[in-house]
């Protein structure tokens, strides 16, 4: 005769998770245990909830024991109430779906401050042109998916005429020393610093994507990557570099940390989504506590992938530099797709700028407009509502599958030639078309940013047309 039935109730009172095993303990004890009282059924559960370890083999107990020691899915977490600060600059810019994505991020139980860029648009995660500062967490998603994608720009001692009246000359360069594209290497491989960094050693998934890191590196990726060769003009009699006001041959790419960077991405964002679930519209932004061991290798990793993005842009310029006999006078470069420690309020937070320029006090960076448009050198005014940042660029206007369907490739050829540009490579979804105007981005953050130079671009090298790689 039983003497004592187990239920749910029953199992919460001991300590029982619930999960699965509250199914396999009611079966294992009402069919194999029912001659026990009260009291040893209990002590049996207690015992097995106590050390399931080892009971492992036992061929009854041993079912509660697997359920047991199987990892539990963490429970949903809930979304602030109130969301924390945040700010919109140049709001009627910007569609309706970036601005929302950004009212989500800002209501993560770790978002400390939010702010939108004038180029905003709608991305995954975090808007492009978002930026959300959190407390000893990082996004992986909102560092983006190509991590320390950047802007570099020199500024060499080569006569503007040279550019202008032999313009072949610079595209046969730009031949000879770029690849883009998804998967692309160099045939030979270059030595550098990046690709002895002991994070290739230490951490496993990274010692994985040592050989694709090495074959790719000192390449450019596709969709808006690109290299290409125009005029800079210096404006601010007091740069940093003591040039003299006027005009100047310049070198600007636009890449960042290829299959290396995407993979770890990937990788991480899925680590995150695991063990931080989120309600299903902002999923993306699964986070890691910097703490946590996963935390900690992501930062790691995302640092190298950082570094590593740099290491390419030297390396082309480099190559580019010396195959025109070229001397550098100055260079600008800076990330947009990164997360920082810095400053809030008097707090440290972690700073993600996805698809936003680094704009602190003092800090120089790069804004490009198209590969028509003129882009700008700009000096950050700090600005805390913007948590010092400020634009990456003019911000797409259309989708890629709506500029391929608006945009023919006459139209493209016609402005390039009315602008005096010669591309290579380059498809519909990177027509100037395609974008904002990047004179009304940049009047949106005047607040944020100082002119000191613009770029006008006018041999151009990008990845033939189709979606980024990453």
């Amino acid at each position: 005769m039983t003497n004592f039935k187990v239920g749910g109730k029953t199992l919460l009172e001991i300590g029982y998770p619930k999960s699965p095993v509250f199914r396999t303990a009611i079966k294992v004890m009402d069919e194999h245990f029912s001659h026990l009282t009260r009291d040893e059924v209990i002590a049996v559960l207690k015992n097995v909830l106590a050390d399931p370890a080892a009971y492992t083999d036992d061929p009854l107990l041993g079912q509660i024991a697997a359920q047991l020691m199987m990892p539990v899915a963490p429970a949903e977490i809930a979304l602030r109430e109130i969301p924390v600060p945040y700010a919109v600059f140049g709001k009627e810019h910007i569609a309706d779906g970036a601005i929302q994505q950004l009212q989500n991020a800002v209501r993560l139980p770790v978002a400390v401050a939010g702010s939108l860029m004038p180029d905003g648009h709608q991305g995954y995660g975090l808007p492009i042109g978002g930026v959300l500062a959190a407390d000893n967490a990082v996004i992986p998603y909102g560092v983006g998916v190509d991590i320390g994608c950047r802007m570099c720009l020199s500024i060499l001692d080569l006569p503007v005429q040279s550019l202008l009246a032999n313009d072949d000359v610079y595209k046969q360069q730009l031949m000879n020393f770029t690849k883009f594209g998804a998967g692309v290497e160099w045939k030979k491989r270059e030595a550098d610093p990046v690709l002895e960094r002991k994070e290739f050693k230490e951490i496993k998934f990274i010692k994985n994507l040592f050989d694709k890191a090495a074959g790719q590196l000192g390449t450019s990726g596709s969709g808006n990557h690109f290299v290409e060769w125009g005029i800079a003009t210096i404006s601010d009699a007091q740069n940093e570099w003591g040039l003299v006001p006027g005009d100047y041959v310049a070198l600007l790419s636009h890449s960042g940390s290829r299959g290396l960077g995407a993979q770890i991405a990937g990788h991480y964002t899925q680590v995150a989504k695991d063990l931080c679930p989120l309600p299903e519209k902002v999923r993306h932004l699964a986070y890691l506590d910097l703490n946590s061991e996963a935390g900690q290798e992501y930062w790691l990793a995302m640092n190298l992938a950082g570094d590593y993005a740099s290491a390419c842009h030297h390396l082309i310029h480099k190559r580019l530099i010396q195959a025109m006999g070229a001397t550098l006078l100055a260079r600008v470069e800076n990330h947009h797709n990164f997360a920082w420690k810095e400053m809030y309020e008097g707090k440290e937070v972690i700073v993600h700028r996805k698809g936003a320029t680094p704009a602190g006090k003092g800090v120089l960076g790069v804004i490009p407009g198209s590969m028509t448009a003129p882009g700008f050198i700009v000096r950050g005014k700090g600005e805390v509502t913007s948590l010092q940042s400020a634009s990456h660029g003019a911000g797409r206007l259309m989708s890629r599958t709506m500029a391929q369907k608006s945009i023919t490739d006459q139209q493209l050829k016609q402005v390039l030639q009315d602008n005096g540009v010669t591309l290579i490579g380059g498809g519909l979804d990177e027509a100037p078309g395609a974008y904002k105007d990047i004179n009304t981005v940049m009047a949106a953050q005047t607040g944020l940013v100082e002119v000191i130079g613009s770029f006008v671009p006018k041999v151009v090298r990008m990845a033939d047309g189709g979606p980024p790689e990453d």
